[in-house]
């Protein structure tokens, strides 16, 4: 049997409409998992109820997160909000976490396991960390933007075997407090922190990054997210 993942859904305001990267999709796929593309329903039993249909559950990227959630008011310089996604993804790490479901967390999902578990973010590194590296790649995004220093001894080190790697990165916003309950995996050259784990649990990461992006030309990124799906098969 295939493990199936379940997918925090993107929302276009333009259009009104639900909708998913294929990049999720294939890299899945490719890793031997069925994708499953959530609903907007933050109802706890709905949540429950299709939440128990998935081995594991990927936090995808998007807009940004309310930095209410974190006790601030937004700066000028954050982007679109969507308090509906913040409460369905608040929702889902409910019970995820409670039941020890899998978890990866994407780009804004890294940011939203911080946020969940008690830290902060900073809402824009161009504004608050001068001299900061370009974190807000332009297309092509399959192509590296900058390079990250894996910290030795934790699980993504271990897993890489290797002390720095190449990635994409997409996002004007990354974390400022680490929870603390989570771990730091990797750090860019500027300090940001760029990748996160939390011990005691089968499986819950967070990077900053996009795999799915990336996954079909660095075979590395393939395998943080068959990692992931192998931790939703046991």
């Amino acid at each position: 049997m295939k493990p199936i993942i379940g997918l925090s859904p993107l929302y276009d305001t333009e259009k009104r409409g639900l909708w998913m990267r294929p990049g999720y999709l294939d890299v899945l796929y490719a890793c031997g998992a069925i994708p499953l593309v959530l609903p907007f329903d933050s109802d706890k039993v709905d949540v429950e109820q299709v939440l128990s249909l998935c081995d594991g559950l990927i936090l995808t990227g998007g807009a940004d997160v309310d930095p209410r959630l974190y006790g601030e008011e937004p700066m000028e310089q954050c982007g679109e909000i969507q308090p509906f996604r913040d409460a369905l993804e608040v929702r889902l790490l409910d019970i995820a976490l409670y039941e020890d479901k899998p978890v990866l967390g994407i780009c804004r999902g890294c940011q939203m396991l911080n946020i969940y578990n008690g830290g902060t973010l900073y809402q824009d590194l161009t504004t608050q960390i001068p001299g900061s590296l370009n974190h807000a790649m332009t297309p092509p995004y399959e192509m590296p933007c900058h390079r990250v220093t894996l910290e030795k001894g934790e699980p993504l080190h271990e897993l890489l075997q290797v002390d720095e790697l190449p990635v994409n990165s997409i996002h004007h916003q990354a974390i400022r407090r680490l929870a603390p309950t989570l771990i730091p995996l990797a750090r860019s050259k500027d300090g940001v922190i760029e990748a996160v784990w939390m011990p005691g649990k089968r499986f819950v990461w967070g990077v900053q990054w996009h795999p799915e992006w990336i996954w079909n030309i660095d075979e590395r990124q393939m395998r943080i997210v068959q990692c992931f799906v192998d931790a939703c098969k046991k």
